[in-house]
């Protein structure tokens, strides 16, 4: 089991082999004999190891382990397999200390992620997609109002959200899988929640479409019309542009931003899908945006970033109610006892201050 999580950990990182014995002042033939199995290291090594992979040392000894499956990766082409296993070894480690904190419960905390029914078995055309994602809004009595909280959406019906670091890489928007029976989509944290909510959504869009699309439709295609559906409902953009639109004012693009949480340029996509504006608007439209470096970076106030906070949520519900300890809720949330001691400090203070 050791040997699987040290090179879970390094790939996470990163990190060579080699990259992970210089931080630690082995060779990397040590390194390798460690994850073959064929070494154990003493606990000073064990220590350096844990440092230098910013894991907590009962890492290494979780006796669970999983993998992902029917991994849909957005942008998947533009990243490399040392990429993709950082990200993906990032991933199943949160995944395991969630499932971990949802055991301690002895109820569950979360509710299971059900089919939605009444969804179309086959979907041949483009158009069916909205039909769809209407069906999932109702059946998760949404309305046609904007969604506030997507991440909150997502959880209270059973798909888990993770969000994860890249370090900077722009070319990794999210991902979808599941890990055994549990939906699992994962957003990058440091985008503009305008770029979150798109990627969320896209990636219920694989989770909603799978199996369900005909040969004649490009999946990617098909997820972009639903994330914009689920968003930003045919109903609600009829009501605010109206059935046909010869010009469109970038002030009320702006407005929408500010309402549904979906960038301007995502909304002209959605006016042209649903035909308010004409195919030759919409391109020259969007050019317009490209030309004035819009379609990286809009003018205007930005969408504030979603947040993933469930799982903290259910760390000092469990703390409180005595399923876990403070060394326990500390290995959870990846933090030495010290710096989580600091931040329950922080939080009973702010709680004794508001009474």
């Amino acid at each position: 089991m050791f040997s699987i999580r040290l090179q879970n950990a390094r790939k996470a990182a990163g990190l060579s082999l080699r990259e992970l014995g210089e931080r630690v002042e082995l060779t990397h033939s040590a390194i390798k004999k460690y994850e073959d199995g064929q070494a154990t290291p003493g606990s000073a090594v064990l220590i350096r190891l844990a440092q230098a992979l910013s894991v907590r040392i009962e890492y290494f000894f979780r006796q669970e382990t999983l993998k992902l499956e029917g991994i849909e990766y957005r942008k998947r082409s533009a990243l490399g397999k040392k990429q993709l296993d950082a990200i993906t070894y990032k991933v199943l480690d949160q995944i395991e200390r969630r499932i971990e904190l949802e055991s301690l419960f002895p109820r569950p905390p979360i509710k299971e992620f059900a089919p939605v029914e009444g969804l179309a078995d086959v979907i041949n055309d483009m158009a069916q997609i909205d039909e769809l994602a209407e069906t999932v809004r109702l059946a998760w009595q949404l309305g046609f109002d904007p969604i506030l909280d997507l991440v909150d959406t997502l959880e209270t019906n059973g798909v888990r959200v993770f969000m994860v670091d890249t370090e900077g890489n722009s070319r990794f928007d999210g991902l979808a899988a599941h890990a055994g029976m549990m939906p699992i989509i994962v957003v990058c944290r440091s985008w503009l929640g305008d770029r979150q909510r798109l990627t969320l959504a896209h990636e219920l869009g694989h989770l909603i479409l799978k199996g369900r699309l005909s040969k004649t439709l490009d999946e990617e295609r098909a997820c972009h019309r639903f994330a914009g559906a689920f968003l930003l409902p045919r109903a609600s953009i009829l009501q605010e542009l109206g059935e046909h639109r010869t010009k469109i004012e970038l002030k009320e693009l702006s407005l929408l931003k500010d309402e549904f949480g979906l960038s301007m340029s995502a909304i002209l996509y959605r006016a042209r899908d649903l035909g308010i504006i004409s195919e030759s608007y919409h391109k020259s439209k969007i050019k317009w945006f490209s030309m004035n470096g819009w379609l990286r970076h809009e003018p205007g106030r930005a969408f504030p970033s979603e947040k993933a906070h469930v799982f903290e949520q259910m760390v000092f519900h469990a703390l409180a109610e005595g399923y876990i300890g403070e060394s326990k809720a500390a290995e959870l949330m990846n933090q030495t006892l010290a710096d989580f001691q600091h931040l329950r400090s922080v939080g009973s203070g702010d709680a004794a201050a508001g009474q």
